[in-house]
């Protein structure tokens, strides 16, 4: 099947394209990018006004499966993923049981390939059932596919260990994308420790949690010259911490979730626990500080940390809720919110951070819309506003705090591999 995508703004970081171009995808890939494109026996899509961009990549998704399918599945995560635009996610490794093993690793990759609408790049574990004592087999878990490895929703608490994953990592040429917390100093908090938490009567996780373990990660890559991904950083210690890292030439990348860039934690004074996630909202300093690490690319990256759960689990005491939100519907919109419409960055780099950035570090051939690239594409409408109804939500959990608000930017044609599997924003299967 052909298609010819007419007269949109096409924005290419990866190329370094931002122009009125059209783009011909024929049998699956990227055939032709250029001026009054003509193709005969080609499907026409009109995209004037609109912009055209390579399908988003995030780094860091939760589909649940195997193991918690009542929370979400590979059907209904990729759903999720190409009602925002992304075309390629990272399932993370804390399922039940865990990724850490090239069986369970196979045993994922057989549900992608039977049920994902997108592409799914598996993240291994860095530790058998992500308990911090004993390494995976990376290279195993590698000859099955896996991208990275994470024990993420914990962090390696034993730096002898994490000083072992790091080499192992660089041996395989896997990434190791980290969830920073210092357990010891979070203990059982569920709010960021301050004002709100006092005022609310919770237990506060102090922000010292997150970044002296940032700090100590950061110090074993450097001393191992090894790559490492600082997952979901919350707060403005952490962005210190990295930019001074980035200076001295430390083999590190960072990304930030919608939610940290997005939301304080005044909003938790409600107690609706679906403000409830780990890393915490924090203030609104470090709120400021996280976007301004995003527009100069200190943080390199917008991922979702999309954590789906069920309304009875999150239908419970503040205490007991389980942390996390879903994310990937609503990214591009939060993200356009806080950057775009106030100019604190471009589009280029909006789009450079949920697509080429991730692919890049992820080393995988994707966030490009070079000739002969897979065909992932994404047609923007920058100017739809819309309701977030939980009615029509993909995602099988529905809770997010962004339930019912106006939000603009949706994404109305999506295809992957050159097969269109959204149009007008109705998906196909």
């Amino acid at each position: 099947m052909k298609y010819l995508i007419k007269s949109g703004r096409l924005i290419d970081p990866a190329n370094k394209i931002d122009g009125t171009l059209d783009v011909l995808i024929s049998d699956g890939k990227i055939d032709k990018v250029g001026k009054s494109l003509n193709a005969k026996q080609a499907k026409v899509i009109d995209a004037k006004g609109k912009i055209v961009a390579p399908g988003f990549v995030d780094m860091h998704t939760h589909l649940r499966e195997p193991g918690r399918e009542d929370e979400e599945t590979v059907r209904t995560g990729t759903r999720a993923a190409i009602r925002g635009g992304f075309t390629s996610v990272c399932c993370m490794p804390n399922t039940e049981p865990a990724i850490d093993r090239p069986e369970t690793v196979d045993m994922l990759r057989s549900a992608i390939n039977r049920d994902a609408l997108c592409n799914v790049f598996i993240i291994g574990a860095i530790t058998e059932g992500r308990g911090g004592k004993k390494l995976c087999d990376f290279k195993g878990m590698k000859k099955e596919g896996i991208v990275g490895v994470s024990d993420d929703g914990s962090s390696v608490d034993d730096e002898n260990v994490m000083t072992a994953a790091l080499k192992e990592a660089k041996k395989n040429s896997l990434i190791i994308i980290e969830h920073c917390e210092d357990m010891k100093i979070s203990g059982e908090g569920v709010v960021n420790k301050g004002f709100i938490s006092t005022k609310m009567g919770l237990r506060g996780i102090p922000r010292e949690a997150e970044y002296e373990r940032v700090k100590r990660d950061i110090e074993l890559a450097r001393q191992t010259d090894a790559a490492i991904h600082i997952a979901h950083v919350s707060c403005k210690e952490s962005v210190d911490i990295i930019r001074k890292a980035k200076q001295k030439k430390v083999k590190l990348t960072a990304e930030a979730a919608p939610h940290h860039f997005t939301l304080t934690d005044e909003c938790c004074v409600t107690y609706d626990t679906n403000t409830k996630m780990n890393p915490p909202l924090r203030t609104k300093e470090d709120v400021y500080a996280i976007k301004k690490a995003i527009s100069e690319g200190t943080i390199d990256i917008i991922a979702t940390d999309h954590a789906p759960h069920t309304d009875a689990e999150k239908d419970v005491e503040f205490d007991f809720a389980p942390f996390g939100i879903i994310g990937l519907e609503t990214a591009l919109s939060l993200a356009v919110a806080e950057f775009i419409d106030t100019k604190t960055m471009g589009w280029n780099r909006l789009i450079e951070a949920l697509s080429a950035g991730p692919a890049g570090i992820l080393g995988i051939n994707k966030g490009s819309l070079k000739s002969g690239s897979a065909a992932d594409v994404i047609i923007i409408d920058p100017e739809k506003e819309y309701i977030y109804k939980k009615e029509l939500i993909e995602s099988k959990s529905k809770n997010s705090p962004f339930i019912n608000w106006t939000l603009k930017a949706r994404v109305s044609h999506v295809f992957v591999a050159g097969r269109l599997v959204m149009k007008d924003g109705v998906i196909s299967e």
